[in-house]
């Protein structure tokens, strides 16, 4: 017996040892690393005074590496000659930043890594370093603090880039367009809020910008801008709000060219209307031309008769913002635009909702004798219509009634084009819905200051529905599609029934605009009320 429990024992003994050795073979790794690297020393010290070096080290307890450096950092007061700073791409112990600038005397300098800091394995980010030092014998400690939001949409931009020039003898408000300015931030990625630090006392101006080429100037074809009115003095205990909008650039014309046949291109930016093209070259009597809006691009179609034997026409172009330009535009003999007709919507058709009928050449006459609109019970429907010469579009408008059928006839003949060119035989069927099929929505607005323009959007903004309002009524939205919307509501100051940027060197802000706290919903067949009240 004895002997038959020291076998079993042995026996015992042997597979402890073997799983005592499996595991020991198998390790299954420790929990996963979630601290963040942390710095050991810098080489100057941070907050280090009387700087005179070009090389800064900063030393980890870790291997770390740089993500997106070049949207993360920010130097401040912004740098002509931009330091480099490694490690890029790879993983190091430590942080080397290499100045090739001539820094400013007495002067505090400051470089926030944002969130770019990060350890080399899981990418846990040391998150909002500041390294500072002064050229002078003290740390500039003032602050500066406030928010930024867009003034038309929803949502603002991330990484947008917050400055104070100073306002000293050499000063200009072109100087957003020319020069660095003094002190810089950056609202980063997901917060709208900002605090510019180690300021010096003195009177700036605050600036808000969303900069493309990240090059640290106003590009205004590119940019969106915002500011303080006046200037803000430092120290300053107050919070600013800026809205940040982008400005309508100021037009001009841009290489004006021949696209077909007796049809001329003007590129433009900015606002075309109130565009005057005239033409200096010598014409014949006969001569006629018709300026149209082309749809899709920023230009303005220039369309002439007859057909001239010429190598180039002269052109004299006025903008009642007081630019005028002269320019010369080669001509050859290419073929025309044909006549060609289109029409929306197609299938349903809404009951509020026009005909609109397009031509890839200007229209020139309509003859409505030769239009019919027969309802679902060949029953003649009475039709209005109207001429967009801009937009080179008709609007027929007619009255439909629910679950109804619309056959619309255009005999040969209907259109005539600036050319001469006439339609064949057109034939559109139009469908009607139920108002059960549509939804209503009814606002009520409180604070509002008359007249305002409220719209329903999309969740990218684009308008989908537009009232102008003058009085204090409720808001009706009848027939609506269902979907969801964001209300937006624009205080209209000036009166013009649209909305008005601002503009920097004019001083001028953006025209006030109020979200709906919610997205509505509109759903079939049932009507919707809402209470908004206008903030600010």
């Amino acid at each position: 017996m004895r002997n038959l429990l020291l076998r079993f024992l042995g026996v015992f003994l042997i597979i402890a040892s073997i799983i005592s050795c499996a595991n020991r073979g198998s390790p299954q790794g420790g929990p996963k690393d979630m601290d963040p690297p942390k710095i050991e020393r810098s080489s100057p010290d941070n907050y280090s005074i009387n700087f005179t070096g070009k090389e800064i080290k900063i030393y980890f307890d870790e291997y770390i590496k740089l993500k997106n450096l070049n949207k993360q950092l920010i130097i401040s007061p912004p740098m002509n000659t931009q330091p480099e700073i490694t490690p890029l791409g790879s993983a190091s112990k430590y942080i080397t930043i290499k100045i090739f600038d001539t820094l400013q005397p007495n002067t505090t300098y400051a470089f926030n890594f944002g969130n770019s800091i990060v350890d080399n394995n899981e990418e846990n980010a040391f998150p909002f370093y500041r390294y500072v030092f002064s050229t002078g014998n003290y740390i500039d400690s003032l602050q500066l603090k406030g928010s930024v939001r867009d003034a038309l949409e929803s949502k603002t931009d991330e990484f947008v880039s917050v400055m104070l020039y100073e306002k000293d003898t050499a000063y200009t408000d072109s100087v957003v367009y020319k020069k660095l300015p003094k002190y810089i931030t950056n609202t980063l990625d997901s917060v709208t809020s900002f605090t510019l630090e180690n300021l010096k006392p003195g009177t700036y101006k605050l600036v808000a910008l969303k900069d493309g080429n990240q090059d640290n100037k106003y590009q205004q074809r590119s940019d969106k801008i915002g500011f303080k009115e006046g200037f803000v003095t430092i120290p300053n205990d107050s919070s600013f709000n800026l809205r940040l909008f982008k400005e309508v650039p100021d037009f001009k014309v841009i290489r004006p060219h021949l696209l077909a046949g007796e049809k001329i291109a003007f590129g433009y930016q900015g606002d075309y209307k109130g565009t005057d093209i005239e033409v200096t070259s010598i014409v014949p009597d006969t001569f006629a031309y018709r300026i149209t809006k082309e749809p899709t691009t920023d230009s303005l179609l220039y369309w002439y008769k007859p057909r001239l034997d010429v190598d180039s026409l002269l052109f004299h172009v006025k903008h009642p913002s007081g630019y005028e330009g002269d320019f010369t535009v080669r001509i050859s003999e290419q073929k025309r635009d044909s006549l060609k007709i289109s029409t929306t919507p197609t299938g349903n058709i809404n009951f509020e909702e026009n005909l609109t009928i397009t031509s890839q050449v200007p229209f020139e006459r309509f003859d409505d004798s030769k239009v019919t609109i027969l309802d679902k019970d060949s029953l003649q429907v009475a039709f209005t219509y109207q001429l967009d010469t801009l937009n080179n579009k008709y609007l027929l408008s007619f009255n439909k009634k629910e679950e109804d059928l619309y056959k619309i006839q255009m005999l040969p003949g209907t259109f005539t084009d600036f050319f001469g060119n006439k339609n064949d035989t057109l034939n559109y069927s139009l469908k009607t819905k139920t108002v059960n099929d549509y939804g209503n929505v009814r606002i009520h607005l409180i604070n509002a200051v008359y007249p305002v323009i409220v719209q329903l959007t999309t969740e990218k903004g684009d308008v989908k529905y537009e009232q102008y309002v003058t009085s204090d009524k409720p808001v009706d939205f009848f027939n609506l599609s269902a979907g969801q919307f964001n209300v937006r509501v624009v205080f209209d100051a000036n009166k013009n029934g649209i909305y008005d940027s601002g503009n920097f060197l004019k001083g001028i802000q953006p025209e006030r605009v109020s979200y709906f706290s919610e997205v509505i919903e509109v759903r079939t067949g049932f009507d919707n009320v809402y209470d908004f009240t206008l903030l600010d």
